[in-house]
This record gives C-alpha cells, structure tokens and sequence, in this order.
C-alpha cells in the first residue's frame, strides 16, 4: 500500500535490513531507535495516526522502504526496513521486541508513560535490531524459508499441471462409473443364473423323487402279482 507522504526522504545509503524501529501508545511514542539519519520519523507518525484501535498487521510501502507493524493492546511495535529485506525477518523482529517490551514494564508504566518517557528500551531495541539485521543464524531461517517458498511454487505448478490434464480425469471418472455400472449389471445377472439353478435343482428333486415312487410302485406291484394283487392277499 502506498501513502501520501512527503516525496523527500533523506539518504540511509549503507544502511540494511531493520533501520529504525519504535514502540508507540496509539500514535505515542514511548521509545526508538535509529541506524542512520532520515525524514523516517514524520512518515512513521503519519502512519501511527492511520493504525486502527484495534489489534492489526500491515506493511506500508514508501518509496524504495517498508514500514511494518503490529498493534496489540492499544500498543503499537512499527519498524523501518529496505524493501530488500523481505517482511517475515521484521515481523519476527516486532513479535520479539513485543514480548520483551511487555516483560520489561508493568500496564500502570506503560498507561502512565509521556512521550519518550520509557525510551530506555531503545537499548533493547538497538540491540534487536542489530540481532536480526546481521546474525547468520537469521539469514539461515531465511534462506529455509526461501526453500519452504520453492516448494509451495512446485506443488503450485504440479496443480497447474493437473488441471490443465482435467480432460484424462473427466475420461478417468467415466471409466469408473462405467466399471460400476458393469459391476451392478454382473451381480444381477449371477443373482438371476443363481435363482434359475435353484430352480432346476429342485425341478430335478422332485422328478427323482417321483421317478423313485414310480419304481417302488412297480416293484411292490410285480411282487404282488399286479394287476390281481394275488400274493399279497394271502
């Protein structure tokens, strides 16, 4: 986001990474620290009258500089770096300078604090400041970032890629509704052959049954001496 401010700003050359840094009450401030020499501080009280009263993050751009903050509890935590020096490394900066400002004074000091009246913070924040903009062990958390930031665009592209091969998923979908409906089809069809020789099984046990009635007959029959059933009246 671009601001109205002032077209002038005076040179940080030689100047990297956090730049200047305050802590504020609303548009207060109660303490900073600067690296170098600038018209910084009118665009940062230009910029604490826009925070909003409630808890916010943002980064304001000016000119080749950004301006990023947080505002948490009525306190605001605002620090100044060149744009090269990316937002994440800052607003880790912020989120420290937060807990150790919050630790170092009590609600009743901070509420009761004039202008500048707790500006001996700004030896923490010299020493954060410097902590973040050159520590080696900062620039590796930012070059794994940087890595974290390749993989998000490689698995970017692999959905790219597989939208763009959504044609292969529509045919695929098709395949699989037409392997289901062949599926419905084959278990009906075994579930009607399996009936039909239920069918026939009992088909075939009731003409054996009655085929063993008829030989039975026929054997009691000529035992018997059929037709007159003669022997087997005496």
């Amino acid at each position: 986001m671009s601001l109205p401010f002032p077209s002038s700003t005076s040179a940080v050359a030689g100047s990297s990474g956090i730049i200047y840094a305050l802590v504020a009450r609303r548009s207060v401030i109660l303490a900073e620290h600067s690296n170098t020499t600038g018209n910084f501080q009118q665009i940062t009280q230009a910029i604490l009258e826009k925070i909003p009263p409630s808890d916010s993050k943002l980064t304001y751009v000016y000119d080749r500089y950004l301006f990023h903050y947080i505002s948490e509890g009525g306190i605001v935590y605002l620090c100044m770096s060149d744009d090269k020096f990316g937002r994440r490394i800052p607003f880790a900066f912020l989120q420290d300078l937060m807990e150790r400002f919050i630790a170092a004074f009590t609600d009743a000091e901070i509420d009761g604090a004039p202008a500048y009246g707790l500006n001996s913070f700004a030896r923490t924040i010299a020493r954060q400041m410097d902590y973040y903009s050159r520590n080696p062990q900062v620039d590796a958390i930012r070059q794994a970032q940087g890595e974290i930031s390749q993989v998000k665009d490689v698995m970017v592209q692999n959905i790219e890629r597989v939208l763009e091969r959504g044609d292969r998923i529509d045919i695929l979908v098709d395949k699989t509704n037409t392997l289901n409906n062949a599926a419905f089809a084959f278990r009906k069809r075994s579930t009607a052959l399996k009936r039909q020789f239920w069918w026939r099984n009992q088909k075939l046990m009731v003409i054996v049954v009655f085929a063993m009635l008829v030989f039975v007959y026929l054997l009691i029959s000529s035992a018997c001496g059929f037709p007159t059933w003669s022997k087997c009246r005496n």
